[in-house]
């Protein structure tokens, strides 16, 4: 059997998850535990956006930062 605890929320928290439920005589929990997959996915594809970002700012840098380009400019 799955243990079960009791915790505290604010009246406007609980009128926020009574929106976000999918059907009326879904739990709590369930909602709570569907909205902490989707930020754990997002943080998933936030590391991964991040990390595209990076190489790609290497990459630029290396096209950009050199000297003909900043002779041209200069011209």
């Amino acid at each position: 059997m799955v243990e079960v605890t009791t915790i505290q929320l604010t009246k406007p928290v609980v009128e926020k998850l009574k929106k976000v439920k999918k059907y009326p005589r879904q739990s709590y929990s369930e909602v709570i535990s569907e909205l902490i997959d989707v930020i754990n996915n997002t943080k998933r594809e936030n590391q991964y956006d991040e990390f595209l970002h990076n190489v790609q700012k290497r990459k630029m840098k290396e096209l950009w930062d050199n000297k003909e380009d900043e002779d041209w400019e200069s011209a």
